[in-house]
């Protein structure tokens, strides 16, 4: 029996189908590459000693979902495909919702004829909008700030309702919080396209040369040195988190939900202080206004995964840097390409 990896030559996605792989698991990957490259295939085998079956394929097409079901015996789904830059979700809504939902019903649609009820899904932290307290838990209200988030919330409303009209089946929800890092080996990472919108990327672009400084926006939040506060999480720690997932869906029914965070705040202070640490040197950052919508505090409480799934993050903040900038320096361009 395999496990089907869709999106699994994006930044999670590698990560997760090495972890899988290490532990035995067989393992399928269905991508269409519009967020990734080929070469993550090979970089895969040489960390793990073992070639991946791999499909260029789309959600979009359920021929080609199809052809993956016919020609494998899959029981399970880990659901990482997707389009996913806030900022563009803003600009092209229509793109977002019809590419994110489509792709996920023609997912579930093929499974479901296959007889395959398994899924664990790629949510994300956006479906708590703006938390009014923190840490964050499982059952707080629910809202969204842009298209992308709403494509995640949509798309959890929807494996719910799966699981109400089919009680074979079995979900379970993955929040992710704010995945960073890279593979120790420095053989995969974070690649974004074009400037990167997160931090961590931009940070590491900085301290080595691309660009000239970091903008912190705003240091006059209140939190313990004014910059805003998230929840960042060793993307290893998160991929692993997949596999507790996986034993879980297939010792129950109905829908489960988790946030994946370790739980603690870092600052954006704390990050580049911290990969000025992995660099050996000053990463040159200038303070500006803050962005609208932007809060406080934002991290989880992930007791739940650790009490249900047995899951707790095992890297700190030293880690996800030093690993990212081995990453970087290994790969000043990414992947290439």
């Amino acid at each position: 029996m395999a496990i089907l990896v869709t999106g699994g030559t994006g930044f999670i996605g590698s990560h997760t189908v090495v972890e899988l792989v290490k532990d035995g698991r067989d393992v399928v990957i269905l991508d269409n590459l519009s967020n990734s490259k080929i070469c993550v295939l090979d970089r895969i085998k040489t960390i793990t000693g073992k070639s991946v079956k791999f499909y260029k394929a789309d959600l979009l097409n359920e021929d080609e979902i199809e052809k993956v079901f016919s020609e494998n015996d899959i029981d399970s789904v880990i659901h990482f495909a997707g389009l996913k830059a806030v900022g563009e979700s803003v600009e092209k809504p229509m793109l977002y919702y019809h590419n994110n939902l489509t792709g996920t019903l023609n997912l579930c649609k093929v499974m479901a004829s296959h007889g395959c009820k398994r899924i664990v899904f790629s949510s994300s932290a956006t479906v708590y909008g703006k938390p009014k307290s923190v840490p964050i838990k499982e059952d707080f209200p629910l809202s969204t700030t842009n298209p992308y988030g709403e494509t995640k919330l949509m798309i959890e409303r929807i494996l719910k309702d799966i699981t109400v009209s089919d009680p074979e089946w079995s979900v379970s929800i993955l929040r992710y919080f704010n995945p960073i890092g890279a593979h120790e080996s420095g053989l995969i990472g974070e690649d974004p396209k074009g400037i990167p919108n997160n931090l961590l990327p931009y940070v590491a672009r900085v301290a080595f040369g691309k660009y000239d400084h970091v903008n912190v926006f705003g240091n006059d939040y209140n939190t313990h040195d004014g910059t805003g506060v998230r929840d960042y999480i060793h993307v290893v720690d998160l991929a692993n988190a997949h596999l507790k997932a996986l034993d879980r869906a297939a010792k129950v029914t109905g829908i489960e939900y988790y946030n994946i965070g370790t739980g603690i705040g870092y600052s954006v202070l704390d990050i580049i202080h911290a990969y000025e640490k992995a660099v050996g040197h000053e990463i040159k950052y200038v303070i500006g206004p803050r962005r609208a919508g932007d809060i406080d505090e934002c991290y989880a409480d992930p007791t739940r995964a650790y009490e249900i799934l047995g899951w707790k993050a095992q890297y700190g903040i030293e880690k996800m840097c030093a690993d990212s900038a081995n990453w970087q320096m290994k790969n000043p361009e990414g992947y290439g390409e």
